[in-house]
């Protein structure tokens, strides 16, 4: 009985320990949240238009009495039948669900959900409550179809939030892990929840990685290379040959400045620089510089000339070539086009012997979920605060686009990180992802307003760029776009739409996966597929109706379409181009300094708080 005594003693002091821990540090967070606590021009725009859109949607249910009443009636008959199916749990019956996780749904991944009838019926009525409210926001009639959308969006995070699987104590995963350490698992997750709003601009940035298991030029960005240009805004990477003849068109990649360049060079197992600088390409890669206020007067027109046009003459310099075979990405497909289009205008563009856009909008008309944060509300609320500051956060921008995704990019490592003290694993991937950039006012406000919202790029004369008016329908550069079917950022059948415009040849090639998994995917893995068809039917739907199914990667395909149609010529290879070798110096090894620049290094450089 003593000792019995002395353990239930001891256990209690343990305990007592503990929650005098978590509750320094739910202080410290509370501390941490007062300091943050005022929002952004934007984040206050974006409550605006939240509530304004939650009462427009509260109106339309008004005005439709029936579909009130007929979700009314369907919950309580949802609440029936969990009621009955739960008598007969306890009973000991064998009772099939009365409704199900998605397949794909991994926060309902542990046994407890389905053998505790606790457990269980949290999770079917969440499930059933989930239902419903998509049900009755999809089926509300009489609001404009961007209304509608953001509704489904905004109901879509809340119910999101509110998963049972988000809360301590009704996770079971969670409280076995509570009472087997004494919660110990909750003073490290408070304690990374600090970690983490100190890294965040607005919102959590939830740490998705080991951020100290990587460094860039040691296990990322790691081919052989030189740079051999700079400027302010770029440097320029020349890769090392591994091939003795090399195609004599040098090969510029333009890839986005929204995130840093390496996702294309992670490692040698995935690295699109290395596999095509193994195809016998001679390489060339932008790497943006990483802006801040300082910066904040950098435009569109800027970006083109320092970049894109500035790298081909210095590519000119390097090797003696005239031309290029452009390789883009992303909001860098989107420059590239922009870039192709002027040099069409002012009668240089045979310097571009091909272009290719990989999971580029040019026709912004249906920019997917993405669009919820750029109507008139909120754009202007993110233009004031561009003003102001000079620079938009990558690390907000990073928020934004996690909550796409938001079970798998945000709560799943909520729950992970804070409820159960978990240190994130290390990947590659997901260290890339929080590794980003900022982007200057002058340049991303009039992107987000001349090309998201009034969508003007596809407009001929549309946009002007130093005092030129592009038409991206004058293009005659053969053109390859890929892009991939579950991609969140870059629909599809939305960058399908750049195919009608340009007047040259133009392929389209489907890959599977997402923005990221299906642009980078090496040859060797065999993974996802991609679809082809020879025809450009006006519609995304149409084109994939007469598409066929191939294997593999479509890497081998593009350098099909690269050599068969004489974009380099296999026949005319001239020895390899080292850095170095031709008119410019090598300035520093690759990967170079500007990848190197974090957003808090670059704040403090410039003196921002």
């Amino acid at each position: 009985m003593q000792s019995d005594q002395n353990a239930n003693a001891q256990a209690w002091d343990g305990w007592s320990e503990q929650l005098e821990r978590i509750g320094q540090e739910y202080q410290g967070v509370l501390q941490d949240l007062m300091a943050r606590a005022a929002p952004s021009e934007a984040a206050k725009q974006v409550q605006e238009d939240m509530r304004e859109t939650f009462r427009a949607g509260l109106e339309a249910l008004m005005r439709d009495p029936q579909a009130l009443y007929g979700a009314q009636w369907q919950l309580m008959q949802d609440q029936w039948q969990l009621w009955q199916h739960n008598l007969r749990l306890l009973a000991g019956e064998e009772v099939e669900p009365l409704v199900a996780p998605a397949r794909h749904d991994r926060r309902f991944k542990d046994e407890a959900w389905q053998t505790e009838p606790f457990y269980r019926t949290l999770m079917e009525q969440y499930l059933l409550f989930s239902r419903q409210v998509e049900q009755l926001v999809q089926g509300l009639d009489g609001l404009p179809p961007q209304q509608q959308r953001n509704l489904e969006f905004y109901a879509r995070q809340y119910v999101s939030a509110v998963a049972p699987s988000n809360f301590v104590t009704t996770n079971p995963e969670v409280m076995r892990l509570t009472l087997e350490t004494q919660g110990e698992n909750l003073v490290e997750g408070l304690a990374r929840l600090r970690e983490d709003l100190a890294n965040s601009a607005e919102g959590i940035n939830v740490a998705m990685t080991d951020r100290e298991a990587f460094r860039i030029g040691e296990n990322v960005a790691v081919s052989p290379g030189a740079v051999v240009y700079e400027n302010e805004l770029i440097q320029l990477i020349q890769y090392t040959p591994t091939t003795e003849t090399v195609f004599k068109t040098p090969l510029l990649v333009v890839p986005p400045w929204i995130n840093k360049y390496y996702i294309l060079d992670l490692r040698e197992d995935n690295s699109l620089v290395k596999w095509l600088v193994d195809q016998g390409h001679t390489v060339f890669l932008i790497s943006w510089r990483n802006p801040g206020p300082a910066q904040r007067e950098l435009t569109w027109a800027d970006y083109m000339q320092l970049g894109p046009i500035a790298a081909m003459e210095a590519i000119e310099s390097a090797c003696g070539e005239k031309s290029v075979n452009l390789l883009s990405y992303c909001i860098g497909g989107t420059l590239t086009a922009s870039t192709v289009a002027y040099l069409t205008s002012t009668r240089r563009g045979r310097k571009v012997k091909s272009v290719t856009y990989m999971a580029t909008l040019q026709d912004f008309g249906d920019p997917g979920e993405i669009g919820v944060f750029l109507n008139d509300t909120v754009l202007s609320g993110i233009e004031r605060q561009l003003e102001a500051d000079g620079y938009l956060d990558g690390r907000v921008m990073a928020f934004s686009f996690n909550l796409l995704r938001e079970n798998d990019l945000f709560w799943s490592f909520y729950v992970s990180n804070y409820l159960k003290g978990e240190q994130p694993a290390a990947f590659d991937l997901l260290y890339w992802n929080t590794d980003g950039t900022n982007l200057p006012a002058a340049t991303h406000g009039w992107y987000l307003r001349h090309m998201y919202r009034e969508n003007r790029l596809i407009e001929p004369g549309g946009i002007e760029l130093d005092g030129v008016k592009i038409d991206l329908r004058k293009i005659s550069t053969p053109s390859y776009f890929v892009s991939t079917r579950e991609d969140h950022i870059a629909k599809w059948q939305s960058t399908y739409g750049g195919t009608q415009l340009p007047k040259g040849p133009v392929t389209f090639v489907l890959g599977g996966s997402g923005h990221i998994a299906g642009i980078v995917n090496p040859p060797h893995k065999n993974k996802y597929g991609y679809w082809t068809n020879a025809e450009l039917p006006a519609s995304a739907e149409a084109w994939l109706e007469g598409a066929s199914f191939n294997e593999g990667s479509w890497w081998p395909h593009w350098q099909a379409w690269m050599t068969d149609n004489g974009y380099v010529d296999a026949a005319k290879r001239v020895p390899a181009r080292r850095p170095g070798e031709g008119e410019l110096d090598i300035l520093e090894p690759a990967p170079g300094r500007y990848v190197r620049q974090t957003i808090p290094q670059v704040l403090e450089e410039q003196g921002v708080a």
